[in-house]
């Protein structure tokens, strides 16, 4: 099994995610670990006059997880689904292997 994901990933993969969706022309969420809500890997928080946030638990989770999380997040946050949520998805998916040398699909 994959290691666990470490902080420094996990800011990493971030500030990748969010250039993307930038790049993209979509809204690019904040992101944190761990959840507020107990017992959930990932959670979204809308506020009024902020941007969205992703929260993603890193503890004791190989860091391919921890990604897929925050891919969803993204998409959660854009609304997106059918042929744009697999677009985007692939895009921001794409994104992260590059910056991490993988070039092959998982």
């Amino acid at each position: 099994m994959e290691a666990p994901a470490t902080v420094m990933e996990f800011a990493r993969v971030a500030r990748l995610l969010a250039d993307e969706a930038r790049r993209l022309g979509l809204c690019a969420p904040g992101f944190r670990s761990p959840p507020r809500l107990t017992g959930v890997d990932r959670s979204l928080r809308r506020r009024a006059g902020a941007p969205p946030m992703v929260s993603v638990r890193l503890r004791g989770r190989p860091l391919d997880w921890v990604i897929e999380d925050m891919i969803q997040g993204v998409l959660a946050v854009n609304g997106l689904d059918g042929a744009d949520k697999a677009r985007v998805g692939a895009s921001l998916d794409a994104a992260v292997r590059r910056d991490r040398g993988i070039y092959h699909a998982a």
